[in-house]
């Protein structure tokens, strides 16, 4: 009996399996369709960065020191290219929340599609989205003359770094899209996510800074992307010797894998409490 129940039972595991990822694949199309139909948007997201590159490399570049020695430039592009990532878990929030105001998000509680489906496809849109901002930023920084000077190799595994902590906080935007009841709310949460990357090594390094917020600085999951980054970039490092500075590609590969574990069942979870 247990023979002949078998076959079906994993013919029913496939099937959900295969409805889940065309739900998601649905979500992801349906995410992406906005963005092709609205082109600026992805050029709105990139004006902070673009900007401030031009500010910090160029205004404050000259008056700017790397512990260590290093041009400053070198310095500034691996942090922006972490700053980027960061900030884009907002415009996540954004968009999730937009939606649910919309009415979009119990229409697709309302639908026979997979719960995971709405938190997975909108995750692989932004994530997408998130390698072209990344593409058109580190066209820029060689238009400026950024150099990665470690090789192909390690340069598409600091890429990959930068990916994956963008890919752990689409779950933290997810979460917070379906936690803070409208758009307004979202967007004040811009007071907290900009100090989270001004503090950390992307613009300065935590050795210049107060001991206290240097510590804090350097413990920040997003200096142990950045640090990493540098590192496999080629790029001036200036490190401070503490332990979370000297094992930042550990750390890079660990915090992001930490806030997944952390956020992307709190998302899921929020979209199947939505639904009672």
């Amino acid at each position: 009996m247990t023979a002949l129940e078998l076959p079906a039972t994993t013919g029913r595991e496939r099937s959900r399996a295969y409805w889940a990822l065309a739900d998601c694949w649905n979500v992801t199309r349906r995410s992406l369709t906005h963005y092709q139909r609205q082109p600026l948007a992805i050029v709105w997201q990139l004006g902070f960065p673009i900007i401030s590159v031009l500010l910090y490399g160029y205004v404050f570049g000259s008056a700017m020191k790397v512990p260590g020695g290093g041009d400053y430039r070198e310095f500034l592009m691996p942090g922006m290219f972490a700053t980027t990532m960061t900030l884009g878990f907002m415009n996540t929030a954004m968009a999730v929340v937009t939606d649910a105001g919309k009415g979009v998000i119990d229409r697709f509680r309302s639908m026979p599609m997979a719960p995971s489906a709405v938190t997975a496809g909108r995750g692989a849109a932004d994530l997408v989205v998130a390698s072209a901002e990344l593409a058109i930023l580190a066209a820029t920084a060689l238009a400026i003359g950024w150099r990665a000077d470690g090789g192909p190799p390690a340069a598409v595994a600091a890429f990959g770094l930068l990916l994956l902590l963008r890919f752990s906080l689409i779950w933290v935007g997810v979460w917070i899209g379906l936690l803070v009841p409208n758009a307004e709310s979202a967007g004040g949460l811009y007071a907290i996510a900009f100090p989270v990357t001004m503090i950390s090594s992307a613009m300065v390094a935590p050795s210049l800074m107060p001991g206290w917020l240097g510590t804090v600085a350097a413990w920040n999951p997003v200096s142990s992307t950045v640090t990493a980054a540098r590192q496999l970039f080629g790029n001036p490092v200036a490190g401070g010797g503490t332990w979370i500075e000297e094992h930042a590609l550990l750390m890079a590969l660990v915090w992001p894998l930490v806030i997944t574990l952390v956020f992307l069942p709190l998302a899921v979870r929020r979209f199947q409490r939505l639904s009672r």
